[in-house]
């Protein structure tokens, strides 16, 4: 996924554990989970308003865009990295 969810930079920065975000939240620790572990598909705004009061930050500070490469530009860097052994 091309957005990565850095909560757990913030929740470090904040000294605050998962089960208090979930409580401000009012999320389950488990949702709060699959945003950390990024395997969450899609995030409602209302959501991200509640974790951004709850951490004292703007999105921008948990939400990351990096560019995906595509399956042939990965093989591409491993077909040189063998040629280079």
């Amino acid at each position: 996924m091309a957005i990565i969810i850095n909560i757990d930079v913030m929740l470090a920065k904040r000294k605050m554990s998962v089960t208090e975000l979930s409580a401000q939240v009012g999320i389950t620790m488990a949702n709060i989970s699959i945003l950390k572990n990024g395997r969450a598909k899609a995030i409602k705004l209302d959501t991200l308003n509640k974790i951004c009061q709850a951490l004292s930050c703007q999105p921008g500070d948990i939400l990351e865009y990096r560019q995906e490469q595509s399956k042939q530009d990965e093989s591409q860097l491993q077909n040189r990295g063998n040629k280079q052994d």
